[in-house]
């Protein structure tokens, strides 16, 4: 007896569009990879240089840790920073998110300009806004806060607003049906049904600062990132080295507390 059970295709048909689109993604990838990848001699020679006898490498090891106090010091600020301009950024990015989401803004044109100051925040870089806040208030951490905190409403407020944006609107329909006001839908249905949501996203946040903060003191704006700096423009490298592994054991810490955290949170 012959087989009826149809058979799935193995590949989905696309159209000529499709195939076209397609083929103009592979074209800009390799030409960028063309454009702007070290050539392979110039790579061979880098790879020399570093671990070449006297190269990079020989002059970071072993790391000088005569200045470890001040670099704790410093660590300490940018973790600081990091920390000030998260909490403040996720303050302000859940009014941005809510006033951006379609169910919860009073009105369309507040809907767009609230998703308009989100997306101008979450496009310029941190590095471009530590500048902008560097000749507002001057060099040092508030600069490196106020970039944070920015750098945080678009970043949050993007991932609050299509949280809300995916609530079940059932509870949120019955609340409206017997008389509730927006606040009260918003804290007694939307966001208990997001909070697993908004507790991921902060903690990322809080993650992505403190590895921001420290490319922050490159400009100035305070943290650990002058000291990297000025190591590498006087050439002490072990210096630098000690200060890399000092922020990668500090990014690792707050990454596992921010796994624990979710662990016993969501």
């Amino acid at each position: 007896m012959a087989d009826t059970t149809p058979q799935i295709p193995r590949f989905q048909h696309r159209s000529l569009g499709e195939y076209f689109g397609m083929i103009i993604v592979l074209a800009l990838v390799l030409s960028s990879i063309a454009a702007t990848a070290p050539q392979l001699d110039a790579l061979g020679r880098g790879l020399t240089r570093l671990f070449a006898p006297s190269g990079l490498l020989a002059q970071m090891f072993p790391p000088d840790i005569s200045r470890i106090d001040r670099i704790a010091l410093q660590l300490l600020e940018t973790l600081q920073m990091a920390v000030a301009g998260a909490a403040l950024g996720l303050i302000f990015a859940l009014p941005f998110a809510i006033l951006a989401t379609d169910r919860l803004s009073p009105h369309p044109l507040i809907r767009m300009a609230a998703r308009g100051i989100i997306a101008l925040f979450r496009t310029i870089p941190d590095l471009v806004w530590a500048i902008f806040f560097i000749i507002m208030v001057g060099l040092g951490p508030a600069a490196g806060v106020l970039a944070i905190m920015v750098d945080k409403i678009g970043f949050a407020g993007r991932f609050f607003a299509e949280a809300m944006e995916e609530a079940d609107t059932g509870p949120q329909d019955a609340l409206r049906a017997i008389g509730a006001s927006r606040m009260g839908v918003i804290f007694s249905s939307v966001i208990p049904a997001c909070l697993p949501s908004f507790t991921a996203t902060s903690l990322f946040s809080l993650e992505k600062a403190v590895r921001g903060s420290a490319a922050l003191g490159l400009v100035g704006a305070g943290g650990i990132g002058v000291d990297l700096k000025v190591a590498f423009d006087l050439f002490n490298y072990d210096e630098a080295l000690t200060i890399i592994l000092m922020l990668f054991a500090l990014v690792i810490a707050v990454e596992q507390g921010s796994s624990w955290i979710r662990s016993k949170l969501i």
